[in-house]
């Protein structure tokens, strides 16, 4: 197998705007649906298609200048996100269907809005076409012929960057995430994560190994760690912009690969535990879109990234950890391995850099899924303010957020009696965790984001295809500008 190596960040669709159709180029129209006034009788045939302007409805025409019909629906922006990923995976489809045909290949194509479509309606167009055709693979096969070019007819000026490094930073999380864990070791991801930071201004990326992860005492991410021939790392990235006033730490779980330890998991699914790093992934992928943009606040991102495996040295339920800072967590349950890790991540963050508000970012529980199913993910903030911040942040790039409580009369539960803490001591799952990771922030403000829901897929949404999604990634990066 060809060891797969996610693309740098940011080579998706080339997109152009301009006001005239470049001949010869293939034309998608977008429609939007009729009134129920007008009801059919509101559109009219093209090249003898009667469009049914339904959001992500595509249909194909079979004469005429236009080849595509994208419905747009109400004309909701959000609704041009769906339209633009609907259009871009059958425009994909139809380039391998003429290549099969042995037909003159296009690799470009435009899309022609309304006259009504602002600058809004073109970004989160811009959205799904950027995103909705992402694929990953590992194949001996050459690589499928793809698009290379999206050309946007429109007589408004609208600056795509922000856009394409938002759209890059969830395609390049989902990469990372969907790397499948014979390649993607601990080592790797902290490689990678250099590699792509390499070149950027004001960031750096520093990985420490487990001689000084010992040195310094994180037993956390050393007991899950323990049992893998592959050993742990932290992945520090510091972007550090000129005159930054507000300094955000950004957490993020990198399980590299999750049996559960000891508790082993089932079977069933776990080849999906190479995704178990999404949190991780989303910092890696945001930290570097921020710098990228040049925002002018000073982040950290920390992942600690280990691999939850059996072995003769695997750490046991029973066990009690020393958490770099001295506090110790009497393990419950091994296959609660998450919090083990953020819990070192968290107090050493916060001792060395001082920040003013922390973010963390987990598929920590299953509990999550029950809770707020598979596109939403959970919020616990110990501030109201930030708390809103990460729900308008997520809102305004697509990605859905919901606040969850950290109830108090259930606090008592995550208390130790041989040791501080305990890891695992039943309950409310997402809740009771996300009260463990509460002990180990202090009074700093903090907002703890389990995305153990949406950060996969099994099905079709949206600008989302099956697999990693890259979930919490750009909402990471709209947060910190809104502190910009």
């Amino acid at each position: 197998m060809r060891n797969p190596l996610p693309p740098v960040p940011g080579k998706l669709l080339e997109l152009e705007v301009s006001d005239d159709l470049k001949r010869g180029t293939p034309l998608a129209t977008l429609i939007a649906a009729p009134s129920e006034e007008d009801g059919d009788a509101g559109l009219e045939e093209i090249g003898g298609v009667r469009p049914t302007g339904k959001a992500g409805d595509v249909q194909t025409v079979p004469a005429g200048g236009v080849r595509w019909l994208a419905g747009v629906g109400d004309g909701e922006p959000k609704q041009y996100r769906k339209a633009g990923a609907a259009l871009v995976r059958a425009v994909t489809s139809a380039l391998e269907e003429d290549v099969k045909a042995g037909q003159k290949t296009f690799r470009a194509f435009a899309v022609e809005l309304p006259e009504d479509a602002g600058a809004e309606h073109i970004e989160e167009l811009a959205f799904g076409l950027l995103l909705g055709g992402y694929r990953f693979t590992v194949t001996a096969e050459d690589p499928k012929p793809s698009l290379r070019t999206v050309r946007l007819i429109t007589r408004h000026e609208v600056d795509l960057e922000r856009v394409r490094e938002l759209a890059a930073a969830s395609a390049f999380a989902r990469d990372l995430a969907n790397t499948p864990s014979n390649v993607k070791t601990p080592a790797w991801l902290a490689d990678t994560a250099a590699r792509v930071a390499g070149g950027i201004p004001n960031l750096t990326v520093t990985a420490r190994d487990e001689k000084w992860l010992a040195e310094q005492g994180f037993g956390g991410v050393l007991a899950v760690g323990g049992g893998s021939a592959a050993p742990p790392r932290l992945i520090e990235l510091e972007y550090r912009p000129r005159g930054a006033t507000t300094h955000l730490l950004l957490v993020g779980k990198g399980i590299t690969f999750d049996t559960g330890g000891l508790s082993i998991k089932p079977a069933d699914g776990m080849h999906l535990m190479r995704t178990d790093m999404a949190g991780g992934a989303a910092i890696i992928a945001a930290v570097r879109a921020i710098a990228a943009l040049r925002l002018p606040v000073k982040v950290t991102g920390l992942v600690p990234a280990a691999e939850n495996h059996v072995s003769g040295s695997s750490y046991r339920p029973g066990d009690i950890v020393r958490h770099y800072g001295g506090k110790t967590t009497e393990v419950g349950n091994t296959d609660a391995e998450g919090r083990m890790v953020l819990a070192d991540a968290l107090v050493y963050g916060i001792k060395k850099h001082k920040p003013d508000a922390v973010i963390d970012a987990a598929t920590l529980t299953g509990a999550m899924k029950v809770s707020l199913g598979v596109r939403t993910g959970g919020v616990f903030a110990t501030e109201d303010e930030l708390a809103e911040r990460v729900a308008k942040a997520g809102e305004r790039v697509g990605e859905a957020w919901w606040r969850m409580p950290l109830l108090e009369d259930l606090a008592e539960t995550v208390q130790g009696s041989l040791g501080d803490v305990r890891q695992a001591p039943g309950g409310p799952g997402g809740i009771v965790a996300a009260l463990f990771l509460r002990e180990f922030v202090g009074d700093v403000p903090w907002a703890h984001l389990d995305i153990a829901g949406p950060a996969r897929a099994d099905k079709t949404y949206a600008d989302v295809v099956p697999g990693a999604t890259g979930f919490a990634a750009r909402t990471l990066v709209e947060l910190v500008a809104s502190y910009a």
